[in-house]
Order: structure tokens, then C-alpha cells, then sequence
């Protein structure tokens, strides 16, 4: 451990880089909370609207393991302060935009900046805490990206968007914040030291070094399981987040309540990104701990796609809030500890799970955009969050069984 890991240094560490993770919440699912109005102002299909809404998942797939490289290599201090400063300026871009095509381009940009703050994080506790202590330090930044969801669908629509008037000042001014924070982060980083621990130096961008860092990561056996998890994870957190208010729209909540449940599902994520990671621990059980929070992702939303009641939907809510809210801080928490990787690897690792997982990520939204459009319903598009919740459980027996 170096003197930027003693204790109340790491933790305010930890805390302030909470911020680019609590912004880039707040401006990604900016759209989702703003989903039906934004449809009948620039005139969006269904798919063209899944295509927006899983744009920032689709970025993952090409720049993920790539981005998690480089954020090994360069350290989190420039990682973070680049990604924030990169989203912020898209926001910006996207409060202008007249067309599907202005949109698109300048969500895909939100998913460039994105990448940074997903393995910077990581890669910033793997640096501050031992591997065996890094799930709660995960939790605290798992936490602030909730708040931010939480926020744009609790008090961004219904409350900053009339004062500020509409979507399109919520979407600049949201943007203008968080540029004035990537600066500040980037002075306190650069103060701190936060890019010149040993295992940052140690690491180049020779092609050999590149090269042997990835063959160890893709063929690593644990972490593909890992990969398989991740992949249902973003199938699911990204559908329910980014349709959930236009499914409970489209069932006669009115916009406002909508937007209050999708809170609800949000808050129980950070409930679930709270407890599990520290009971996990406590216990030594983190892989058993993935299995349950399958297990309460497909029955969570379950209840929400077969309800016809609304009580069942809250519950349901509340459910799938949890399991998933649980597997967030698991899938970032157990890379370093795995055979081989550790705070060295940790961007690459995590790097992997995201480059794979966004694929679910991308075609969760899209799929239930598409065939709202070929059935006019989104049950068959929901039900296959069901399914999602089962394979993390064999993912996760699996994995369990792979440590005896």
C-alpha cells in the first residue's frame, strides 16, 4: 500500500470520483426519463428510439477493451477528468439536436466518455484498497450512479424541467455542470498523485505488453463466466431503466408516477449496491451472492411484465431492484481478486466484461423497441428479462462450482 491508499485519503479519493459516476447517470438515462416526449418532438420510430436509447451500451462493445487498456496504462486521474469532460460536451451537443441522426451521434459520444468513468473507477479502488476489500469502496461510487438515476427520473423531468424550461435546458445545463466537475477532478487528481502508482508505471503501450495482457485476460476461465453474468446484468438494468417508464405509460400510469416507480427501481438498486457486496464479504460468499441476485432479478421481473394490478409491479420492482442493484458491485469487485489480474489488470478485466456485456446492453433496449413495433406489445420483448435472470444463476452456480 502507497500513502495514497492510507484510509481517509482513499476514501475521499473514492467519494469525489463518486461525482463522475453520479453525473454520468444523471445525463445517460436523461433520455429514458424524457423517452415519450422526446418520440413526438423529433418524430422517433420504436426502433429508432431503442437505438437511442441503447446507443451508450453499443459505444461498449468496439471501445471497451480497448478504453480499459488504456485506463490501466494512463491511471484514473486523466481517466476520469477526459470521460466526464467528454460526456458533458455530448450533452451539450444532444440539447441541440433536431433529428434522430443529432442524437445518435452525440449519445454515441456520451458512450465514448462513459467507457473511462466504468473502468476508472475500478481501476481507482483496485489502486486505494486490497483485493479483499474492495467491495464496499465499489459500492460507495455504485451508490452515486444510482443517485443520478435516481435523480433524472425523480426530480429531472418533474422538477428541474419545467423550472429550467423542457428537456432541452435540462440537457445543457446538466452538461455545463459536469464539465466544471471534470476539471475540478482533474486538479484534485493531479494533486493527489492519483496516476503515479507502481502498477500504472510498470505498465506500457508496447505491442507485446498490450498483446500479453490480453491473451491472459480472454482466456482466463473465471472471468469468462464473469462475462456471461455481466452480459444478462446489462441485458436487464439497461431495458428496465431505459422502457420501464413507457411500459408503465403505456398501462395507464401517468407520466409522473412512471417516473416516481422507475425511482423506486433505481433506489432499490442502490439498496441491493449497498448490502450485498458488504454481507458478500462478510462471509467470504460473493459467488454464491450472484446466484441470488439472479435468482431476485428473473422473479422481480417476472412480477413486473405479468402484473395487471400495479401492486405486483411495485413489488416487483422493489425485487428486481435489488438482485440487480447486487450483481453491479459484485461484477467490478471480483476481477481483481481473480488468479493473475489484481490492481494491474483490473481496467482490462473489467474492460472485458463490459466490451461482451454491452452487447446485452445494446440489444435489451433494442429488442423490446423492435418488437413493441412488430406486436404492438412489450410483453414479448420483457419476457426475455426473465429468461436473462436464469442464465445469471448458471453462470453463477457455475463460477461457485469453479472455486471448490
Amino acid at each position: 500500500m502507497t500513502s495514497l491508499s492510507n484510509p481517509r485519503r482513499a476514501y475521499a479519493l473514492v467519494l469525489l470520483g463518486t461525482g463522475s459516476y453520479l453525473f454520468l447517470m444523471f445525463i445517460w438515462f436523461s433520455v429514458p426519463a424524457y423517452l415519450s416526449v422526446i418520440i413526438e418532438d423529433i418524430d422517433l420510430t420504436g426502433t429508432q428510439a431503442g437505438l437511442v436509447v441503447g446507443a451508450v451500451p453499443l459505444t461498449y462493445i468496439p471501445l471497451a477493451l480497448v478504453s480499459g487498456v488504456v485506463v490501466d496504462r494512463v491511471g484514473p486521474g486523466w481517466s476520469l477528468g477526459v470521460g466526464v469532460l467528454v460526456y458533458g460536451l455530448a450533452q451539450i451537443g444532444r440539447s441541440l439536436a433536431t433529428e434522430f441522426s443529432h442524437l445518435f451521434v452525440f449519445t454515441v459520444g456520451i458512450g465514448v466518455g462513459a467507457t473511462a468513468i466504468t473502468f476508472g473507477l475500478p481501476k481507482l479502488v483496485s489502486l486505494l484498497f486490497p483485493p479483499e476489500k474492495t467491495g464496499f469502496p465499489s459500492s460507495l461510487y455504485l451508490v452515486g450512479a444510482s443517485a443520478g438515476s435516481a435523480a433524472v427520473f425523480g426530480l429531472g423531468r418533474p422538477v428541474f424541467g419545467p423550472v429550467l424550461g423542457g428537456w432541452r435546458p435540462l440537457f445543457f445545463w446538466s452538461g455545463v455542470c459536469a464539465c466544471v466537475y471534470a476539471l475540478l477532478w482533474l486538479l484534485v487528481a493531479r494533486h493527489a498523485g492519483v496516476d503515479t502508482h507502481q502498477s500504472i508505471q510498470d505498465s506500457t503501450f508496447s505491442l507485446a505488453s498490450i498483446r500479453q495482457d490480453l491473451t491472459f485476460i480472454l482466456s482466463h476461465r473465471e472471468l469468462q463466466l464473469v462475462v456471461v453474468i455481466g452480459t444478462m446484468y446489462l441485458f436487464t438494468s439497461h431495458t428496465v431503466q431505459g422502457w420501464l417508464p413507457a411500459v408503465l405509460e403505456s398501462r395507464g400510469f401517468s407520466a409522473t408516477v412512471a417516473g416516481q416507480t422507475t425511482s423506486i427501481f433505481v433506489v432499490m438498486v442502490a439498496v441491493g449496491i449497498f448490502l450485498v457486496p458488504g454481507v458478500a464479504d462478510r462471509f467470504a460468499a460473493r459467488r454464491e451472492a450472484l446466484i441470488v441476485c439472479g435468482l431476485l432479478t428473473s422473479c422481480g421481473t417476472a412480477m413486473i411484465v405479468f402484473d395487471g394490478s400495479g401492486l405486483l409491479t411495485i413489488a416487483g420492482v422493489v425485487i428486481a431492484g435489488v438482485g440487480t442493484g447486487g450483481l453491479s458491485p459484485l461484477l467490478r469487485a471480483i476481477p481483481p481478486a481473480l488468479s493473475g489480474i489484481g490492481a494491474r489488470l483490473t481496467g482490462t478485466a473489467v474492460g472485458f466484461i463490459f466490451a461482451v456485456g454491452e452487447i446485452g446492453g445494446f440489444f435489451g433496449p433494442f429488442l423490446v423497441g423492435f418488437l413493441h413495433d412488430v406486436t404492438d406489445s412489450f410483453l414479448p420483448g420483457l419476457v426475455l428479462l426473465v429468461a436473462a435472470g436464469f442464465v445469471i444463476v448458471l453462470a453463477g452456480e457455475a463460477l461457485r462450482r469453479n472455486n471448490h
